[in-house]
């Protein structure tokens, strides 16, 4: 799991069925105490049925079995889910709020 920000929508008009109510993202990795900084590459992801969209703070799941768990839905084929959205991080006297 990590922590990344929502930089963008996919849309795709053909989709494997299974995908077909599904919405991608794309997102990135970020430090959580500075969510303008940037680690890693940009991952497309499935939106777990939150309504996540850009500018969102999100937890995301990069493994597939853990992912189809999340969709409930072991047809999918899917490896990288947001499955929840970010309202604060906070570790030892550190706090950082996003919503």
């Amino acid at each position: 799991m990590f922590i990344a920000k929502v930089v963008g929508n996919v849309w795709a008009t053909r989709k494997h069925q299974e995908l077909k109510d599904c919405k991608l993202l794309l997102v990135k990795a970020i430090d959580p105490y500075d969510p303008g900084r940037f680690s890693g590459e940009t991952t497309l992801a499935l939106d777990g049925g939150l309504g996540a969209g850009p500018g969102n703070v999100v937890l995301v799941v990069d493994e597939g079995g853990s992912a189809r768990k999340v969709l409930g839905n072991p047809k999918c084929p899917v490896r990288t889910v947001v499955c929840g959205i970010i309202d604060q991080v906070s570790s030892k006297n550190e706090v950082k709020k996003y919503a």
